[in-house]
């Protein structure tokens, strides 16, 4: 189903407010229209959610989702909401829709970038860090730069090489006139963001295409090192150093494009005097060695995988002082990380993830993340098994909203019924309860109590005419309501 469009009071209502960034309008009007997630502008087909993401309104973002809007949806440009936020470097909104699996390969319709181009382009290095989670390989830096012919062919070997060449094209896809992300952000002078796609293994060589390029003055068939003599507007100091980079990668200083120009001529014509000693055919000036980029964050993969299986709600109350999260001491430990073993919650471990990069005054693995408490190098993260105790009290309090549910619903309603457990179950999972018979003088309360304490349970409402539907499966342990629901059913 395409998302709804049109000039609705309501609908334009949850587009302010998903541009003003007010949660409490947005909410009070998706718990009376879940639908008005859908909705869409009729001009520029812009849905609430792009204008939440544009804004880099999280809270709003991820309100959006779980009730249902597209991840994926486009406007009139054929853009996406991850485009917007990587346009303007939004990171935690880009988490976000990454945590629904939205698609990071989409292009837009008017120039072919992705959101990695958005990102490039602009100098939004932690977004691009987030973008490639899921292509790097969740083991150490340097199995990347291993050559894999001299290895034995078994399945490890073969998944590896998989990651790197999807990984190798997502990085160097090419948008219209051959511009890739290396590209956009040698031109802009973004140097984190060049030293991080070069980690990535960009392609130093890829050169533009005979039409439509972005750099008229400068020729098609220009490599990223043309674009980076160029300049942009940033001091000359960090041309220098963006130049240097490139030609340490193995970017050659005698690739003519189709102008004739070399990257010295470019310079020269743009006015970059100071690269003339660099760029010069026949320099005899020495290239530094670069270390890997501080962005790289090799557990990122794993810790997203973990958080969409299991979601991002942690109990608030722990068992015991040992489960509690030491870094916001608010949520209980989900996650472990593989060496030191440090227990940390889900969410605080995405933010570290996404954050933090190893100084350089610490040995550890390139791509790896310190540890908040030993500072020992972190490459992943494991999910920590559920203790007994705490599977008791999960299950103890299904049995309690379900209870509740059941003492609500004694009488047959025309209204179907939706229980939300967001803490047990993955993002935006839903148990879909059944319908019960039973006479109408059961029921002790009036539908406004019934309202208040579906709020007060989490459980939502919306009216629709009966119909007979199985109840959906759901993972975690959810299952077990699923089961309960079953058994009351038959």
């Amino acid at each position: 189903m395409g998302n709804s469009f049109g000039c609705s009071a309501s609908g334009e209502r949850l587009v302010s407010a998903a541009r003003d960034g007010d949660l409490v309008e947005a909410k009070m009007l998706l718990d009376c229209n879940p639908c008005l997630a859908k909705y869409s502008t009729f001009g520029g087909l812009n849905s609430p959610l792009h204008f939440a993401a544009a804004k880099g309104h999280n809270e709003i973002v991820a309100l959006l989702l779980e009730n249902g809007a597209d991840v994926n949806s486009r406007n009139y440009c054929g853009q996406t909401a991850l485009m917007q936020a990587c346009r303007y470097g939004h990171w935690e909104v880009v988490q976000t829709l990454l945590l629904f699996r939205c698609n990071v390969t989409r292009a837009d319709y008017l120039s072919g970038r992705t959101a990695l181009h958005f990102s490039a382009v602009n100098g939004h290095v932690r977004c691009i860090t987030l973008l490639v989670a899921d292509f790097v390989p969740n083991a150490p830096f340097e199995a990347m730069n291993n050559q894999i012919e001299g290895e034995k062919g078994d399945g490890s070997t073969v998944r590896n090489k998989n990651d790197q060449s999807a990984l190798s094209k997502f990085v160097n896809k090419a948008a219209d006139g051959g511009n890739t992300a290396l590209h956009m952000a040698a031109l802009n002078g973004h140097f984190d963001c060049v030293q991080l796609l070069l980690d990535l293994h960009a392609n130093v060589s890829a050169v533009t295409f005979h039409y439509g390029t972005s750099m008229d003055l400068i020729g098609a068939g220009s490599s990223p090192l043309h674009y980076a003599a160029c300049g942009g507007n940033l001091k000359c100091c960090q041309a220098r150093l963006r130049s240097n980079i490139l030609l340490a990668r193995g970017a050659s200083r005698l690739t003519l494009n189709c102008n004739g120009w070399l990257p010295l001529d470019v310079a020269r014509m743009w006015g970059r005097h100071w690269l003339e000693p660099l760029l010069a055919p026949n320099s005899d000036t020495t290239i530094p060695r670069f270390p890997s980029s501080n962005y790289l964050s090799l557990p990122l993969s794993s810790l997203l995988n973990i958080a969409r299986e299991c979601g991002l709600q942690s109990p608030t109350t722990p068992l015991d002082d040992a489960d509690t999260c030491a870094v916001c001491l608010e949520r209980v430990c989900s996650v472990a990380a593989e060496g030191c073993g440090h227990e940390l919650c889900v969410r605080c471990a995405l933010y570290l993830c996404s954050t933090s990069h190893i100084p350089s005054n610490i040995v550890a693995p390139p791509g790896s993340i310190p540890c908040p408490l030993c500072r020992h190098g972190i490459l992943s993260f494991v999910k920590l098994p559920i203790s007994p105790i705490a599977h008791h009290l999960l299950q103890r309090s299904e049995r309690i909203v379900l209870l509740q549910f059941l003492q609500i619903f004694s009488v047959q309603l025309p209204v179907v019924h939706f229980l939300l457990l967001p803490s047990l179950c993955a993002p935006a999972t839903m148990v879909l309860a059944p319908r019960l018979k039973v006479e109408r003088q059961k029921c002790k309360m009036d539908l406004q109590d019934v309202h208040n304490l579906h709020r007060s349970s989490r459980i939502k409402l919306k009216d629709r005419d009966w119909r007979e539907q199985p109840v959906q499966t759901c993972s975690g342990a959810g299952g077990a309501a699923v089961e309960s629901i079953n058994a009351i059913q038959k």
